[in-house]
């Protein structure tokens, strides 16, 4: 491998180009809360039902009548959740590649804005998902789902070139909360056309494919910034490929990430903290992934309810993660996350027991999921960065990464198949508890002095 070393971040980037790296998180959050969050879901259901039965099903009068897809039923309540999860494992197999080439190419942006630029294509394209088009709505979803992880693989590479190792964190958290702010924007005023979709003279399935438009115009569109704002540098500390040696490029990106495995056997503290971290992490997404379904499916809430609910998570997230950061400087990450891992599993039971139409019940619980939302994941990045050997930081999160999307799609196929066995959403959203316990058994047996200890860092005060 090449050593040659690059220029000081500090030295080769300005505020001029951090801003225009900030404003691609303000621009895929949009497609983040407005698509994969809150609206697309629930439709896509609505628009498999109408498509198997005839009609919309209810929580009173759900549909039985399965769709055929390759000749296999699949219940139209279920689908999304496969979708997602389709694409999920796919993600996992593609993004080192998508890596791996972004790391050897001078021309990261292109690859970022190019990947965004299709998904936004893809999300606008939604507006088109009517009638008995769940077909176009599934391969659409997956489309935008892939092409999300895609260019997010690529932008964070980025912020290494753009930030030293002292501005990194100060870098990083501007761009997550430059996200949460437009995401917040877009969903308040897709909220005010949902809710207002009589005074606007149109229905609310239009209200609802007019706010999917609006997410791919603004990723899109505001996609521009970072392309225009960015420079392309040359590719550092890679591996020569032969030109056209795709063959080797693969082998090369697959077999880095097994090389770092096979080093993270002489941490045992650190893979196992690894793993737990994948369980629950893995129970912690799907719950946000099906709770629009859930409220608007079982409970009975209308989809400006649902939306209103997840700006509350948002906001309640922010204060949540400050909240967890100040206990766990007291009584250690290690056992802040497990303290958040039982209330976390508390979320999954009260869910199965919420009243339909409730809405009063329902908004507690979206404050519960907002205050350990925000502190369980910032917690557990810290932590297992204590855990990580000096000088091989990317190496681990990379694993990090790869790990989380190769399991990822666990939570939906659980909460997907049990509802298809059941007919109700109740049980499959208690069945999410199982992560969350084994992530908890787990996490319990990690002895973080140990970890620390044999990757060779400094130890914390308390841990």
């Amino acid at each position: 491998m090449t050593t040659a070393t690059p220029a000081p971040a500090s030295a080769s980037a300005d505020q001029y180009e951090r801003r225009g790296w900030y404003f691609y998180d303000w621009a895929n959050s949009g497609y983040v809360t407005t698509v994969g969050t809150v609206l697309f879901a629930p439709y896509l259901t609505s628009v498999a039902e109408q498509a198997a039965c005839g009609r919309a099903g209810t929580a009173d009068d759900p549909c039985r009548t399965n769709l055929d897809v390759l000749g296999i039923g699949i219940s139209p309540g279920s689908l999304a959740f496969y979708v997602v999860t389709a694409a999920t494992l796919m993600s996992a197999l593609f993004l080192p590649i998508v890596g791996a080439i972004a790391d050897r190419s001078p021309r990261k942006k292109l690859w970022m804005c190019g990947f965004a630029w299709t998904g936004s294509l893809a999300a606008c394209s939604m507006v088109f998902v009517a009638g008995d088009r769940w077909m176009l709505g599934a391969f659409l979803l997956f489309i935008g789902h892939i092409c999300l992880g895609s260019s997010m693989v690529v932008y964070d590479a980025i912020l290494c070139d753009i930030a030293g190792p002292d501005e990194r964190d100060e870098v990083s958290s501007r761009g997550w909360a430059t996200g949460y702010l437009g995401g917040f924007i877009l969903l308040s005023i897709n909220l005010g056309v949902v809710t207002g979709h009589d005074a606007l003279g149109i229905g609310q399935g239009l209200a609802v494919r007019l706010s999917l438009l609006s997410a791919g115009l603004w990723w899109g569109l505001f996609t521009l910034v970072p392309f225009i704002r960015l420079r392309n540098r040359p590719p550092v500390a890679v591996v020569p490929v032969a030109k056209g040696s795709r063959a080797s490029l693969v082998r090369q990106s697959f077999g880095q990430l097994f090389a770092t495995l096979k080093h993270a056997k002489t941490y045992p503290m650190t893979l196992l903290f690894l793993v737990a971290y994948l369980f629950f992490n893995d129970g912690i997404q799907t719950v946000i992934a099906v709770s629009s379904t859930y409220g608007e499916k079982q409970l009975g809430f209308a989809t400006q309810v649902l939306i209103m609910t997840i700006l509350l998570v948002q906001l309640v997230a922010f204060f949540g993660a400050l909240a967890f950061g100040r206990v766990a400087r007291r009584y250690g990450s290690r056992r802040t996350i497990m303290v958040g891992l039982v209330i976390w599993m508390g979320i999954v039971v009260a869910g199965f027991m919420l009243p339909k139409e409730e809405i009063v019940p329902f908004l507690a619980m979206g404050v519960a999921i907002g205050v350990v939302l925000g502190g369980t994941q910032a917690l557990s990045r810290s932590a297992f960065s204590q855990l990580i050997p000096r000088g091989r930081e990317a190496e681990y999160f990379s694993l990090y990464q790869a790990g989380e999307r190769g399991t990822s799609w666990l939570g939906t196929l659980v909460f997907g198949l049990v509802h298809q066995i059941t007919g109700s959403y109740r049980p499959a959203i208690v069945a999410l508890g199982f992560f969350f316990v084994v992530g908890l058994i787990l996490l319990s047996r990690v002895d973080m002095r140990r970890g620390i200890t044999e990757a060779g860092n400094t130890q914390p005060t308390v841990v």
